[in-house]
């Protein structure tokens, strides 16, 4: 189902995301989606995330939708040209794939195969129009499709970056490329997530809060150093330090967050890295945030 749609209906979307493992077993993958099936409306399965050779993205995403559940099929730009690029979006469409979530994609420098040759022939605000064009019925070079896909175009926007003002400019564009929902990189600070929503509240486009499972201090400190995007303010970097149990402090800073940003955006997207299984304890810890 589209988020949109789930959107528009009045439900509060909530998502989080797998990882295809770096190999051909799709078990793995299938068993964290079971894990997340009562407890989101759909599953981000991330495309070579950090340059990373991996399963694809587009045939977890498949393997999901034949399990029942729906997926957010990430498509980044780094790895294909445009003619690869409008054809995975044909092709996700074939598999049923409602949901896509358009990126430009991380530099091939910071993976596992720095000597591969990155593409970018779009980027992410081409991609969406590429996906816009596609949905009337045409590819980028003005021909005519047999039959045009159907499914909802999602961007990212990070409500941390520093300084703000080019992210606001870059998504507008995004916006006008076609994107229909957005999720964000993660936020930790509620005044810097309500001051982002008053900013883009003329865009008219439904917002998705992400949020980063944080498991320690030391993690959150390299995130601030290393992460475009996101800061954790030193509060929460401190209390991380001070708990005994670092893990369970991260699941109650997570369902903090949510409740205190939850009602300023239409949805949560949960980045919980290898531990999917926390996911539900954050649900239910955060309170207000349904299970599926």
């Amino acid at each position: 189902m589209k988020i949109t749609d789930r959107i528009r209906s009045g439900e509060y979307v909530v998502t989080s995301e797998v990882g295809p493992a770096k190999g051909a077993d799709e078990s793995g993958i299938l068993q964290e989606a079971e894990t997340l099936r009562k407890w989101v409306h759909a599953i981000n399965v991330t495309d070579q995330q950090g340059a990373v050779m991996r399963l694809g993205s587009l045939a977890a995403s498949g393997m999901l939708k034949r399990q029942g559940l729906d997926p957010v099929f990430q498509l980044a730009c780094r790895d294909r040209n445009r003619i690869a690029l409008q054809s995975e979006l044909l092709s996700a469409s074939a598999l049923g794939v409602d949901n896509v979530l358009c990126l430009t994609g991380d530099h091939v420098s910071l993976g596992d195969h720095p000597q591969a040759k990155p593409v970018f022939d779009l980027d992410s605000v081409s991609l969406l129009y590429a996906g816009s064009e596609l949905k009337k019925g045409r590819d980028l070079a003005g021909n005519t499709l047999e039959t045009a896909p159907d499914f909802d175009l999602g961007c990212v926007a990070s409500p941390a970056a520093e300084p703000l003002r080019p992210q606001l400019y870059k998504l507008e564009k995004k916006v006008d490329a076609g994107a229909q929902f957005v999720q964000t990189q993660a936020v930790y600070d509620p005044r810097t997530f309500e001051d982002f929503m008053k900013r883009v509240e003329h865009l008219k486009v439904p917002v998705i809060l992400g949020m980063v499972l944080l498991k320690s201090g030391r993690m959150a400190r390299f995130m601030n150093k290393h992460v475009s995007g996101i800061r954790v303010p030193e509060p929460l970097v401190e209390e991380l330090d001070r708990a005994e149990d670092k893990r369970a402090a991260g699941v109650e800073i997570a369902a903090r967050i949510i409740r205190e940003m939850g009602d300023m955006c239409q949805g949560v997207h949960l980045m919980p890295l290898d531990r999917v299984g926390a996911v539900p304890r954050i649900l239910e810890t955060a309170g207000g945030v349904e299970a599926v």
